[in-house]
């Protein structure tokens, strides 16, 4: 059996915040949101293909969720790099950097840890 990635989920608390902080932080856009009586989706893409970023508002949900140790993540590549950086700084959304291994981590404003590293090269 052959399987496509097609999203990552991340549940958040205000989807209005969240979906201006992925356009400003990384670019990506809203291209499908269904909303539902007990929930939200919205479905956020870089516009180069198949996958989607989808956040869930879940309308009940009051407090934040339990991230644990926030070992998981979802990583970026920035094309510009350097420019990523300034603009994350700017924001003041970084929360780790691995300057030996030339990469760095952003805060969304629910606590998730998003990877940015720099083109590939080769």
């Amino acid at each position: 059996m052959r399987a496509r990635f097609l999203h990552c989920n991340i549940n958040v608390m205000n989807i209005e915040r969240s979906t201006a902080f992925y356009a400003k932080a990384l670019g990506l856009e809203e291209v499908k949101r269904g909303d539902r009586e007990n929930f939200t989706i919205v479905f956020l893409s870089d516009g180069s293909g198949g996958f989607f970023l989808e956040l869930t508002l879940l309308k009940d949900r009051k407090e934040p969720y339990n991230l644990g140790d926030n070992e998981s993540h979802i990583a970026f590549e920035a094309l510009d790099f350097d420019a990523a950086h300034k603009l994350h700084e700017e924001m003041g959304c970084i929360c780790f950097e691995n300057r030996d291994m030339g990469i760095y981590f952003i805060e969304d404003p629910d606590g998730y840890w998003l990877e940015i590293i720099p083109p590939r090269r080769g």
